[in-house]
């Protein structure tokens, strides 16, 4: 893939509530995925949300089997897996399922859930998430790297309990880490963890600028830095007018989803507001949409300012239709210079 000054291009895909029928919605998300493999984006990322449109893919590792089979480039996988609504060692033997149906293309992410009321439908107290996702972390990293688990804590006790499925990529695949503050920034670093920023961009430059200065202290070198992430809704089009036009129809569909169980719940989600309407979002840095122009001369501004060597895009949202989130795909990975590698 040809990139702009090393940047490197990613897609983040929520599988929000669209304009078709759910047997329809994931046929056309999986042409959209063969079409970011045909040209050549680095990684299809998708979230894990349950009982609500956010996500409609809400079993990862089932969508993504389908994606192994119908790419052949394209890295993808879960940003995050949320660990405590998972089984460590049933989730550790699907990684390795996954990364052999692709031959090493899974790329895994971790973390606790966003959604307090998400874990609690599963009769999971949000207060224990953390100490879960910690526990369920050290359990899969031994599933995958040791023949044997052995593992006591508060949540989960393993007794010589043998494995014999080991992924392909050696020792395993890469992981990934969502870090909504600068402290969070710290153990990625540590442990060479790739990891994604959202946000405003002052924080992002802070969360970078703090993965930066662990990675040198850990005395690892400064030019062989994991992929450090922003990602951002884009919307791109012939001119302006037409993205910022195609964004103040799909938003409102999107930000009724993502919404939706905070409003039930009479709550607010953590670390992150999104406004309710499209050009709030776009002028708070949210969202990039415009003319081919426009959306590379953003893309520069949002990944030298944070920082940055990856960009990860959020092209289907709301109601967007298939052929108009081609259309901005197409835009956008000319402009760019997308182009897959040379085999």
């Amino acid at each position: 893939m040809a990139a702009l000054d090393g940047l490197q291009f990613g897609i983040f895909d929520q599988n929000d509530h669209g304009p078709y029928p759910l047997a329809e919605q994931y046929e056309a998300r999986l042409r959209l995925v063969e079409l970011y493999d045909e040209i050549g984006f680095r990684t299809y990322h998708m979230s894990e949300h349950h009982a609500t449109p956010l996500n409609l893919a809400c079993s990862p590792s089932v969508f993504l089997a389908a994606i192994a089979q119908r790419t052949r480039r394209l890295r993808f996988g879960a940003l995050v897996y949320v660990l405590p609504a998972h089984h460590p060692l049933r989730l550790a033997e699907e990684i390795c399922m996954l990364d052999h149906l692709s031959r090493g293309r899974v790329e895994v992410g971790i973390g606790r859930g966003a959604s307090p009321h998400e874990l609690a439908y599963f009769g999971i107290d949000p207060d224990a998430a953390p100490a879960m996702y910690v526990e369920a972390y050290g359990v899969i990293m031994q599933a995958l790297t040791q023949t044997e688990v052995n593992f006591s804590g508060k949540h989960y006790r393993f007794a010589n309990v043998p494995v014999d499925l080991k992924p392909f990529q050696q020792p395993h695949p890469p992981l990934w880490y969502a870090v909504p503050v600068p402290e969070g920034a710290a153990w990625p670093a540590q442990n060479g963890i790739n990891v994604v920023c959202g946000g405003p961009l002052s924080r992002v430059r802070e969360i970078t600028d703090r993965y930066r200065a662990e990675w040198a202290a850990a005395g690892r070198p400064t030019d062989q830095l994991p992929l450090l992430g922003i990602n951002r809704f884009v919307l791109a089009a012939d001119s302006d007018r037409e993205a910022m036009a195609l964004g103040r129809r799909a938003w409102p569909v999107f930000y009724r989803s993502f919404m939706k169980l905070w409003k039930l719940h009479g709550t607010q989600p953590r670390n992150i507001r999104l406004p309710e309407d499209f050009d709030t979002l776009v002028e708070n840095g949210g969202a990039i949409a415009g003319s081919p122009g426009t959306i590379s001369d953003k893309v520069a501004r949002l990944t030298a300012e944070g920082g940055t060597n990856y960009f990860i895009s959020q092209f289907s949202f709301g109601d967007l239709r298939e052929d108009e989130v081609q259309n901005s795909v197409r835009i956008f990975a000319k402009e760019m210079g997308i182009e897959p590698p040379v085999a």
